[in-house]
């Protein structure tokens, strides 16, 4: 890479790093990056993964204090995400290159509309089992654990939006502050990334320097992302999660 493509990428890392922080859909913006500087897209999007698991972890460190009371969650809902993280990078490399590319669309459209519909979906949810007099699963139950894996399954195959998928799927079913929701799902997202980013290391050609850039880019990102992620009120960051996904789909429709 010429020192004008290494500062795109590097650029482009902090870039992914603060928006995965914050809503998600990082790769969106490293992705098209890499792939402009030369790299063929199944390098390229190994390379990225590998590149933005620094950058989930600074934004999962980030969050930390949004993560009190909530080490059993971390630990149920991690040891999914690992799981789903290594079966969508063994699919990654095992399925045509474009094999989710009608999916993915309809996947976080879907997300989206769980986003907005979130409060009242809820509040239904909360009136219904006062009705039936039950009350919901702590953790979400089977419905969210086995959403979350399929979430993982995704994050680890390519991760466009993978954070949007988390952040609908326990918004709804978890009866938490969307900013405390956001903790787990940088955690999450840090679990999936970096077990797909260990099995590449071994089996996929990916580009150390593309890697570097974007993981030194990313980490500052995620710093950045937490100090402005946790300041944004609930309305704000749905709307903010609802517009980079629209982005996201638009995206992904052009390409």
């Amino acid at each position: 890479m010429s020192i004008w493509e290494s500062v795109a990428v590097f650029t482009a890392g902090i870039g992914a790093g603060t928006i995965n922080t914050v809503v998600g859909s990082g790769t969106l913006i490293t992705f098209p990056v890499l792939l402009a500087v030369g790299l063929p897209p199944v390098t390229a999007n190994v390379s990225n993964s590998l590149g933005l698991v620094p950058g989930s972890i600074s934004g999962a460190i980030g969050y930390r204090r949004e993560l009190g009371g909530q080490h059993r969650r971390v630990l149920r809902f991690g040891a999914i995400a690992l799981l789903g993280g290594l079966a969508g990078a063994i699919l990654l490399l095992a399925l045509p290159p474009r094999a989710f590319d009608t999916v993915v669309p309809v996947l976080i459209g879907l997300a989206l509309v769980l986003v907005v519909a979130q409060p009242r979906l809820s509040a239904a949810l909360r009136a219904r089992h006062e009705r039936n007099g039950t009350t919901a699963h702590r953790d979400g139950g089977i419905a969210l654990l086995t959403g979350l894996l399929l979430a993982s399954t995704y994050g680890g195959y390519f991760g466009a939006a993978q954070g949007i998928l988390y952040l609908s799927l326990m918004g709804l079913l978890l009866h938490e502050d969307l900013q405390r929701v956001n903790a787990l799902k940088n955690v999450l997202a840090a679990l999936t990334n970096g077990v797909a980013a260990i099995f590449f290391l071994f089996v996929a050609e990916f580009d150390w320097s593309a890697v570097l850039l974007i993981a030194v880019g990313s980490a500052l990102g995620g710093q950045i992302g937490a100090t402005v992620g946790r300041r944004l009120p609930p309305t704000v960051l749905r709307t903010v999660i609802v517009a980079v996904g629209l982005a996201a789909i638009a995206q992904l429709i052009v390409r």
